[in-house]
């Protein structure tokens, strides 16, 4: 499961249109790495006037949009390759709703043990197996065999 924090203060990502493309871009990538569509949920978190405090001051400079993203499907290895292509996958999705539009940004990917994930009670079956195959299918959890 991929789980987004979009922080965004007032004036940016206010309308539904800019959030719903936001949102399928960060799905479509999950997607094309083999994980069903609803493993990746988005929040999009608004924070107001002097909500966000940077170096000690309120942000009222430029938009400064903070993202917090957890990653608990899937762990990367403990190579830099991978951890590179990764972080480049995730600029490539933030260029156009956020780089293009000049806001400032910051990120960091969070990885939690699969283990310690459940879907409606359901422990969810190995990426890339048969069983996440019907997940996949279904675009929702099932049980199957080791849910539990």
């Amino acid at each position: 499961m991929p789980l987004w924090l979009i922080y965004h203060p007032t004036g940016t990502f206010e309308d539904v249109a800019s959030k719903e493309s936001f949102a399928k871009d960060i799905t479509s990538a999950y997607v094309g790495w083999g994980l069903p569509a609803f493993y990746v949920i988005v929040n999009f978190i608004k924070l107001t006037g002097t909500d966000m405090y940077i170096g000690g001051r309120p942000n009222t400079g430029n938009p400064f949009i903070r993202l917090r993203v957890d990653h608990i499907a899937v762990r990367l290895d403990d190579d830099d390759a991978a951890y590179n292509r990764v972080t480049a996958s995730i600029d490539k999705i933030l260029k156009p709703h956020i780089e293009d539009k000049g806001y400032d940004w910051e990120y960091h990917i969070d990885e939690t043990e699969r283990r310690l994930w459940k879907i409606q009670g359901l422990a969810p079956p190995p990426f890339k197996s048969e069983e996440e195959k019907v997940w996949i299918e279904q675009n929702k959890p099932s049980p199957w065999e080791n849910s539990e």
